[in-house]
């Protein structure tokens, strides 16, 4: 007897002290992982056509473009970003190029990301095209009775179409997107500028946009991924101001409302991504005319096709190509300096 009293009472001095070890461990919270607040993204892309919003900023020719964006990683779920990019276009008054200049938050919460911000489009180089041939009052005014300078009344367009030297303009946004699960998200996008291009006509567009990842398995260790994703949106656009004012509308023009889709698929490697899309919107062509001021804009060109493309607000009849249905073709490489520059 005294000997398993002894053996228990050896087992209970092992068994509690284990569960006073036990006890001290859990009372320790392991140190949290290391967190580098820092990062940076930036990439380039090249395509056969710079399409925005469904209406071609590089006339139907290929495009180069890059990015650079810092970011400043306040928690794991709070990020905030500015960004600087540059994109080849062609204008119609020439500009150098889009350069793009970009600040906003990003906020993660659950399935949701959240991103509001501002976004600048600056288009540097622009030469005033007008003509005095347009010009009301003399030859020195537009529709409006405003004084044109004397670059605008020395430069014309062939098809007679007016734009001004700087289209420079900015928008707010707002951006949410839920993920479901590892292949499927679905989003909707807010943008408004007091002056779309800088006409003078208010522009608010919306959309909403769904992308399905395909299954990692579908390829296996190749490394390969694939996805599909599209966007329908709708452009509402005001009133611009009298420089691009006719004989009817003197104070200015009021841009047609439109819609604008694309769908596409896309395959991803390391940093790179392959897109193959289908973009298209629903205005007509001198509608599209009268918003884009088109260079390359034909139909009644020398008193040809008389009123084929015309609308109240494109009397001349011209039409334009820049907003119809257009193939696009993106190789791009992103990167960010956490995770492919350690």
């Amino acid at each position: 007897m005294k000997k398993l009293a002894l053996l228990a009472t050896a087992l209970a001095m092992v068994s509690g002290s284990a569960l006073a070890a036990d006890l001290h461990v859990k009372a320790v919270k392991a140190p949290p992982p290391a967190f580098d607040p820092w990062d940076i993204a930036f990439g380039a892309g090249i395509t056969n056509d710079y399409i925005f919003r469904g209406i071609t900023q590089s006339n139907h020719k290929p495009s180069v473009n890059a990015y650079f964006e810092p970011r400043f990683n306040v928690t794991k779920d709070l990020q905030l970003y500015v960004g600087l990019g540059a994109a080849s276009i062609s204008f119609p008054n020439r500009a150098a190029a889009e350069v793009d200049a970009y600040g906003g938050v990003r906020y993660t919460i659950g399935a949701f990301a959240f991103d509001v911000g501002a976004w600048g489009y600056l288009y540097p180089g622009g030469t005033c095209q007008y003509g005095a041939v347009n010009a009301f009052n003399g030859g020195t005014t537009d529709a409006a009775g405003v004084p044109l300078s004397a670059e605008c009344l020395q430069n014309a367009l062939v098809n007679g179409n007016v734009l001004k030297k700087d289209v420079s303009f900015f928008e707010v946004y707002g951006k949410v997107n839920y993920t479901f699960n590892d292949n499927f998200s679905l989003g909707g996008n807010i943008y408004y500028t007091p002056s779309f291009l800088n006409s003078g006509a208010e522009g608010t567009y919306a959309s909403i946009v769904g992308k399905a990842i395909a299954p990692s398995a579908w390829f296996g260790a190749s490394g390969i991924g694939m996805y599909v994703s599209g966007e329908f949106g709708r452009q509402w656009l005001g009133t611009s101001d009298s420089f691009y004012g006719t004989a009817v509308f003197p104070n200015g023009i009021n841009y047609a409302d439109y819609n604008t889709w694309n769908i596409g698929i896309g395959f991803t490697y390391k940093v790179f991504t392959l897109d193959f899309r289908y973009s298209d919107t629903n205005l007509s062509k001198g509608d599209c005319n009268a918003f884009t001021s088109d260079f390359s804009a034909r139909g009644n060109i020398n008193g040809t096709n008389q009123g084929t493309f015309l609308t109240p607000i494109n009397p001349s009849g011209v039409g334009s190509n820049w907003c119809g249905a257009a193939g696009i073709v993106k190789l791009s490489a992103d990167l960010t300096a956490m995770t492919n520059l350690k």
